[in-house]
């Protein structure tokens, strides 16, 4: 589905070159006072790891992981138990972010690459702390072919996948956040299925994956490596989104380009029958997007370019932990 055009110009948080550094050290303190704030607690990550030591049972609740069933115990009484675990003291984090040429437009305060490295300082400032790890890799999209690309050939070159090492420290956590927001968007789509293997391999502990991404690639071609991901890790989707993916605009003739092939066409918003058609779509798509995380067993949150995300991220750690009370995770 082709993206509009910016109808009114962004606020756009330079992601590179001089400035990237302050931009960070400003998000840095947004992240701070907010989640600071409101969400207390050395371990207060996003989706909290949850341990391999064994721990005490209770009685199964509808959302359990039945991997945590405690069969003796529910022989013994008749009636199904899982098994707690303790939440280990030190939580390794992976962030499978993607940064295709779509990424690289919005419409409301934020362009949506800019919500891609807020998310991530995010979940470096909840992870990073008690000796926690935290690494990334970072997809960038492959090239359209040449004569596709207005204005020209696109750059030369494929697409690239970078690996940036788990570490521990906050100063480490910066120059991972330092290297995901100055690394350049390429045009065309990185392959987000690849891109998600890459946390599989090599094999790691059990820990907490996230991918950030607006899943724009077709489900198939990401949806199975996100199932082998959940069958080691915890898995957290962050989909980004843009009002102007949902629904287009009464504003007559509007020149839309595609960021992947940088194809150009003009679409007549001023028709209701192409708007509600649209819309129609875009709901479609977006529902066979939640449907495919919700199968894969992956948490899903969803922030978007026109809202506050760290509020967004607020209620949805809430959620989170308020699901953990009552013993069910999704």
């Amino acid at each position: 589905m082709a993206r509009a055009a910016a109808v009114t110009p962004p606020t756009r948080l330079p992601a590179s070159g001089e400035r990237s550094g302050a931009v960070l050290a400003r998000l840095q303190l947004m992240v701070t006072r907010k989640l600071d704030g409101l969400l207390q607690g050395d371990y207060a990550g996003l989706l909290p790891g949850p341990g391999s030591e064994a721990g005490e049972s209770r009685e199964y609740r509808p959302g359990d992981d039945v991997r945590r069933m405690d069969w003796p115990v529910t022989a013994r009484t008749t009636m199904p138990h899982v098994r707690r675990t303790v939440a280990d003291r030190e939580l390794e984090t992976w962030l499978a972010v993607d940064l295709s040429a779509s990424l690289d437009f919005g419409t409301g305060q934020w362009l949506k690459r800019d919500v891609v490295v807020a998310a991530a300082a995010a979940l470096a400032h909840l992870t990073v702390r008690g000796g926690n790890r935290i690494g990334a890799v970072v997809g960038t999209g492959a090239p359209a072919p040449a004569g596709r690309w207005r204005g020209g050939s696109p750059p030369a070159g494929p697409g690239t996948l970078q690996r940036l090492p788990a570490r521990a420290g906050r100063k480490e956590a910066q120059g991972l956040l330092r290297a995901i927001a100055g690394t350049e968007i390429r045009p065309g789509r990185s392959d987000l299925g690849v891109l998600v293997d890459m946390l599989n391999r090599p094999p790691r502990r059990r820990g907490v994956a996230v991918v950030i991404s607006d899943f724009l690639a077709p489900p198939e071609q990401w949806g199975r490596p996100i199932r082998r991901l959940r069958v080691r890790h915890d898995v957290l989707a962050v989909e980004v989104v843009d009002p102007r993916e949902l629904e287009l605009p009464d504003v007559g003739v509007l020149p839309v380009v595609d960021p992947e092939t940088g194809e150009l066409h003009e679409v007549q918003t001023a028709d209701p029958g192409l708007r509600r058609r649209y819309a129609e779509s875009a709901a479609a798509q977006r529902a066979a997007i939640a449907a495919e995380l919700r199968s894969a067993g992956a948490a899903h949150l969803r922030l978007r370019t026109d809202r506050d995300w760290l509020l967004d991220m607020v209620r949805f750690v809430a959620a989170q932990r308020h699901a953990r009370t009552r013993g069910t995770t999704r």
